[in-house]
């Protein structure tokens, strides 16, 4: 009797014999993971993974900032689909001008700097 509990004692030492290292394994699986967690990332911020990515539309979006000097600035910026040109100062913020969307920022910069030149004159 005591021959057959030696052998059943020792059955299990003996039928683990590893083919591949464990930790390879491990080590595959996590890289598996980490890579499948970063490109799921990468789509949740381009929004492509539909409802989940979707960014929500912005009221005011920022397209040009043009520093005039020190903390004085003029900025380009849509509200509403309207394209309006700000001048930013650290006590007020001013409309300068409403600017059509067929019409580039510089264009209308140069006909208002234009304008003001004529009146000078």
């Amino acid at each position: 009797m005591t021959l057959a509990l030696m052998a059943l004692a020792a059955a299990p030492a003996d039928a683990w014999t590893p083919t591949t290292p464990d930790w390879l394994r491990g080590l595959a699986a996590t890289i598996v993971v980490v890579a499948l967690a970063g490109a799921c990332a990468w789509l949740l911020r381009r929004g492509k993974l539909g409802p989940l990515g979707r960014r929500r539309d912005r009221l005011v979006t920022t397209e040009i900032v043009a520093m005039l000097g020190e903390r004085r600035s003029l900025v380009v910026a849509t509200v509403e689909g309207r394209r309006l040109l700000l001048g930013v100062t650290p006590a007020q913020i001013s409309l300068v001008a409403e600017l059509n969307a067929a019409v580039p920022f510089d264009r209308r910069l140069e006909a208002s700097v234009g304008r003001h030149e004529e009146k000078t004159a």
